[in-house]
Order: C-alpha cells, then structure tokens, then sequence
C-alpha cells in the first residue's frame, strides 16, 4: 500500500489474515451490539468487524487515510477522525441502540495507558476491550506480585478488569515491521470491582506513590503519609514498612487506603 507511515503515530499496520480473523472472532459480536475501534489504520480489521456489526464507530487519527476507510462508510460505519483521547465518546455512542459494547483496538506502547484511563474516566459501559499491546505491556498488565513487572499499572487495570493474555503476535505479522512482538488481551469490566473502597482517588494516589521508585521500600516511597497507619496495617499482614510495593497485592493497597481515608 500507499502510505506515508507516521512515527509519531506509532503506525505499524497488521497484515497476517490469519490474525486479523483471530482479532476479530475473539468475541461474539452480534448485530445488536456497538463495535468501536480505536485506530482502523487502512482498515484490514474493520473488513472483518464490519461483517459482524454494521453498528461500528472508528476512531482515526491520520487523516491521510480517508482513501482506504471510505469504503467502510459507505457499508455503514461512522468514521471520526481525530485523536480518540480528545472526543467526546459518550456523545457519539448515545446516537447508537445496542446491547453489548465492545473495544477492539491495536495500541501503540505511548497510548496504551491513557487509553485505558479515558474508557474508565469517561465510564464507558464496556462489556470487553481486545487491545493489541507490546508484549512486555501485556505481561505488566498480568503480573504476579513479587514479579519484577508488577506495577501500579498492573493494580489499576486489576481494579476495573479481568486481563487475559489470549495470544502473541509476531512483529513479521505487520507493515513496517515493529522492533517488538505483541500480544492480544482481553480486559473484560469486572461487574464487581475486587475490593471495596472508602475513596479511589486516595487509593490510586498511594498506589502511584508507592512505586515511584521501584527499588525503594514503603518508608522511603510514602514519607508524606501517615507512617504509623501504615505500619499498623502492614503487621496484620507480618509485614513492616522495609517492604517494596512490589510485594503487596491488591487487598493490602486497600486495607491502606481505607485506613488513611
């Protein structure tokens, strides 16, 4: 194909059929319910989604590529380009009368992340998201506690999904060939979040805090917060605050957070 690929944009389009169909089947998509794709590129994927619902919207940044996504508008979807972070989803979808709502997307390693957070902040009724991500994004996003790839970003996502890994995808799968190989997961919305909390906005502070600096323990990590709460909760779990964040799970964040809130 024709195009001038944009870096900035993290442009790599898939061009393996095999795991475009994949992508594609990786749900079961009926007429009634909303498809929305982040990033359609040349428009590879939304031959296939297309076919599985006529009720899908496209977010396109690259305007220049108009001239293969035309097609898919004139068999019903609505195309909006422009930078997916900066729309107002939720007003474009209440155009919409549909059941479920999926995300299929293949995000670029800078936008991984802010992605997430618009679909939660703007809470977007989601029933599954299939992201294409960096391999080494996926397995953050899945790690275990006490792993050297548990994160704050790996609890974020825990919160609000279960994450499952379904398949890699090898870097000679696209055009231009990425320096990195990828991964499909699956962020299905918990219908229940896995633990109560008294304030979120104090739990995801702390979780940010706490891992500033990777290799630092709690005490040095959290200086400005209460310590002594802190401790208090860490030894009902044999704990005390020379402990990294790395070795806390989930439940223990919110046993903190609870008891600083």
């Amino acid at each position: 194909m024709e195009h001038n690929f944009k870096k900035k944009y993290g442009q790599n389009f898939l061009k393996d059929n095999n795991i475009l169909d994949k992508i594609a089947n990786s749900v079961e998509i009926s007429n009634d319910d909303l498809i929305i794709e982040i990033g359609p590129g040349s428009g590879a994927l939304t031959e296939k989604l297309i076919k599985k619902s006529k009720k899908l919207i496209c977010f396109e940044i690259d305007t220049d590529l108009k001239k293969y996504l035309e097609i898919y508008e004139s068999m019903g979807a609505k195309i909006v380009y422009g930078d997916f972070l900066k729309q107002n989803v939720i007003e474009i979808i209440n155009e919409y009368k549909y059941k479920n709502l999926y995300i299929i997307a293949n995000l670029p390693y800078y936008i991984t992340t802010p992605i997430i957070e618009k679909i939660i902040n703007d809470k977007l009724l989601v029933d599954n998201c299939i992201f294409m991500v960096q391999k080494e994004v996926a397995d953050r996003l899945k790690a275990k506690v006490g792993t050297k790839q548990y994160n704050s970003l790996t609890i974020f996502i825990d919160y609000y999904f279960e994450v499952n890994k379904l398949f890699d995808v090898n870097r000679n799968s696209f055009y231009p060939k990425p320096n990195v190989d990828s991964t499909i997961i699956s962020l299905k919305k918990r219908k229940n979040y896995r633990v109560t909390l008294n304030n979120e906005k104090i739990f995801f502070k702390l979780i940010r805090d706490a891992f500033t600096y990777k290799r630092k323990t709690l005490r040095n990590n959290l200086k400005s917060y209460n310590l002594d709460i802190i401790s208090k909760v860490l030894e009902k779990y044999n704990l005390d605050l020379n402990v990294r964040a790395e070795n806390l799970n989930i439940e223990i964040f919110a046993d903190i957070s609870n008891s600083l809130s």
